[in-house]
């Protein structure tokens, strides 16, 4: 099947993304807000940083009294993950105009990268990649700024356990690879308990960069075994 008629496909399996992004980008708005910050502060953020976890990891250092200083080595902080994802989506980004790679790096996301990995061939992971990365990039600054001029009139999306989609939804990208690849699916354990077990002792975020040694595992690992337990 040809990559244009796949599209139709891809939007919709997209459009999940774009959902939970959605929610998740009013809550930053209106918290940063209610928090005391003009609305410019996220909506330019938004723009410029485009980095959800980090967006809010620096909005947090800064509502509680942190500089900015320390609120952007935070938000590098978290996100020096996205370096091993532009590894991953080397051959979606190479091969442009340097404008094309630019504004593909900048749309390299955890959600972006999951969903263009979990396609089968070269063609649909760059057609993944490029609608999945534009219709979230335009839903979450869409949101942010809903949420800013809200402000405190929505509170917290979180109290409605909206915030759980974001998640969900990645869960359900990444998991047909799981099925698929043992050796994945070891990686990913190994990561995923190296994080719970130092989540008390860590500031937020750095669980996050912890569990990527699973990466490094898979890479020492042999390959070519898939299916079959764990």
């Amino acid at each position: 099947m040809r990559t244009a008629e796949r599209t139709p496909r891809l939007l919709r399996d997209a459009s999940l993304v774009w959902l939970a992004s959605g929610v998740v980008g009013v809550s930053f708005g209106a918290i940063s807000v209610a928090g005391g910050l003009p609305v410019w502060v996220p909506v330019v953020m938004s723009l410029v940083v485009y980095a959800g976890s980090a967006q809010f990891s620096a909005v947090g250092v800064l509502l509680a009294g942190g500089g900015p200083l320390a609120a952007v080595a935070t938000g590098l902080m978290l996100n020096t993950r996205t370096a091993a994802f532009s590894l991953a989506v080397a051959d979606v980004l190479g091969g442009g105009s340097r404008f094309s790679r630019l504004a593909g790096a900048h749309l390299v996301t955890d959600e972006t990268v999951a969903f263009a990995l979990a396609q089968a061939d070269p063609a649909r992971r760059r057609a993944a990649f490029w609608i999945s990365g534009i219709g979230l990039f335009a839903v979450w600054n869409v949101g942010v700024l809903a949420g800013a001029l809200a402000g405190t009139a929505l509170g917290d999306t979180a109290t409605y356990g909206l915030d759980a989609a974001f998640p969900a939804v990645l869960v359900a990208l990444v998991l047909p690879t799981l099925r698929a690849d043992r050796s994945v699916r070891r990686c990913a354990l190994a990561g995923a308990v190296l994080a719970l077990a130092v989540t008390p002792a860590v500031p937020a975020g750095v669980p996050v960069l912890l569990a990527l040694t699973g990466l490094v595992l898979h890479g020492l690992a042999p390959h070519g075994r898939k299916g079959g337990a764990a």
